[in-house]
């Protein structure tokens, strides 16, 4: 029984593999939209399509970026500066967009802006804080997805939101995983609405990569910032040694947990873009498919105990 079993799993994987194996054809004409191209997975993306032939239109939020991206690809790449937080910026873009690409339509947009601080435990942070990232995770998220939806349903293209590990599991505090658990809320209503369409609305959930998102120093600074102005009364309920010890847990744990191939991340961008047959869901990283997911369908009650245990502890326990 258990070797019919998995004959049927090594099938099922041969097939898949095979069914995922041809790209679209006619690359030339089929733009593609690209936010937060200044570092990262963006600029990485834009850099491979740019590469494979197609059209893009990477947006940047600063001058740097854009002027970086232009000399490393080809005159078949435009750049735009883009701010997802601005409907002026989003819009003026989209107009743009439009013009560009004619009667082709736009074939994807690729959702990848994003910030990831400040970020800490939920009692350091005011409602600021949720609001500034909810507006760049979320908001800009369906914001540019909408101004180009029309476009990408003339040619029942493809909409690519990025989330996260996190957007499926939470395991910090903070703003990061509400903002990333609302875009998996979003994509898969949109996945639904737009299927009658035959657009393809895809989903990246990467696990932890050497990016802005995971880098130590960016993190600790934010920890820092978010310290300083916390009353005292909550520095008390944590312990004045707390954040020297945060500080040295975000020092050593973020590169030890980090991949630093992000291209494991853009081969999916990739796929999701010119496969034929695209997936879902992709889960990126070694860790996204072997700990974070497996765990984010586990009973609250022992993903409780997973992470209570690897936790700092406070100085004010419960009585």
């Amino acid at each position: 029984m258990f070797l019919y079993f998995l004959g049927l799993v090594v099938l099922f994987l041969v097939f898949r593999w095979i069914r995922e194996l041809p790209r679209v054809s006619d690359k030339g004409s089929k733009y593609v939209y690209i936010t937060g191209c200044d570092s990262g997975f963006g600029n990485l993306l834009a850099r491979h399509l740019d590469k494979l032939g197609f059209p893009v239109i990477a947006g940047c939020y600063t001058e740097k970026g854009e002027e970086e991206l232009r000399k490393a690809c080809s005159g078949n790449l435009t750049t735009t500066h883009l701010d997802v937080t601005s409907k002026e910026s989003v819009a003026k873009v989209a107009a743009m967009i439009k013009q560009k690409v004619g009667h082709h339509g736009l074939w994807a947009v690729v959702n990848n802006a994003g910030v990831a601080v400040p970020s800490g435990p939920c009692d350091w942070h005011v409602v600021d804080d949720y609001k500034f990232m909810v507006n760049v995770n979320l908001h800009g998220v369906i914001a540019v997805t909408l101004s180009v939806l029309p476009l990408i349903k003339k040619v029942g293209g493809r909409v690519v939101n990025v989330a996260s590990v996190f957007g499926r599991i939470s395991v910090t505090g903070g703003p990061y995983p509400v903002s990333k658990f609302a875009v998996e809320g979003f994509n898969d209503s949109l996945r639904i609405g737009m299927a009658p369409f035959g657009v393809k609305v895809l989903l990246i959930e990467p696990g932890f990569f050497k990016t802005n998102v995971t880098d130590s120093k960016i993190q600790i600074e934010s920890v820092k910032g978010l310290w300083e102005r916390l009353p005292q009364e909550i520095k008390d309920d944590y312990g004045s040694d707390y954040l020297d010890k945060a500080v040295k847990l975000t020092s050593e744990s973020l590169s030890k947990m980090s991949d630093g191939d992000l291209m494991k991340v853009v081969n999916c961008m990739e796929h999701a873009v010119a496969a034929v047959w695209p997936r879902k869901r992709y889960s990126p990283g070694w860790d996204a498919k072997f700990f974070w997911l497996p765990m984010s369908y586990m009973p609250t009650c022992i993903v409780d105990y997973i992470v209570l245990s690897g936790a700092i502890p406070v100085k004010r326990q419960k009585k």
